[in-house]
């Protein structure tokens, strides 16, 4: 009777733990799949830029300045390596390219330039895809993380090398209104 069941607790145990361990790879394929989808959209977006930047240097020709930060952020942003060096590059490439689309209020004509309006639609439906490969990418990852930090999984992570993941998150100054003065 004692070894039926120490056999039926063993089984359990071990059972929770192909359990948890299973959890654990499924989250983790999530986010890798996420962070695909992101360098997806950020990649469409860095082709995209330097479309944007000459349709700008036609109309804008004194502004050279503006136009090489935002060359300088894409270049930047596409040559990070961690999520927190990609976030970084991120955010400086956003700060440019809204300095441009503010730019384009002091020139009528290129704001009337058909070329220039659809790439900033572009540009902003793109926006739109990578904010919601964020949301995503973030909510596998909080998952993934509170699975790591919550009991009885926590004793699984540390056994088999899972980690906490790094979100991917704007900075402060990406949430205040770009400031343009000539």
């Amino acid at each position: 009777m004692f070894g039926l069941v120490l056999l039926i607790v063993v089984l359990s145990i071990l059972l929770l733990v192909v359990y948890y361990y299973n959890r654990f790879v499924k989250l983790k394929n999530q986010i890798d799949n996420a962070w695909s989808d992101i360098d997806v959209q950020l990649k469409r977006r860095y082709d995209l830029i330097p479309n944007l930047v000459e349709t700008v240097k036609g109309y804008a020709k004194h502004e050279k300045e503006t136009l090489e930060n935002v060359i300088k952020a894409r270049n930047m942003a596409m040559n990070a390596k961690s999520v927190q060096e990609k976030a970084e590059g991120e955010n400086m490439l956003t700060n440019a390219l809204k300095t441009i689309f503010a730019l384009a209020e002091s020139y009528p004509d290129l704001k009337a330039n058909q070329n220039f309006l659809d790439l900033q639609n572009t540009l902003s439906k793109l926006e739109d895809d990578i904010q919601m490969a964020r949301r995503y990418y973030n909510a596998v990852v909080r998952d993934y993380n509170v699975l790591c930090e919550s009991f009885p999984s926590v004793l699984i992570a540390k056994q088999f090398g899972f980690t906490k993941r790094e979100f991917f998150e704007i900075a402060e100054s990406e949430r205040e209104n770009v400031k343009v003065s000539f």
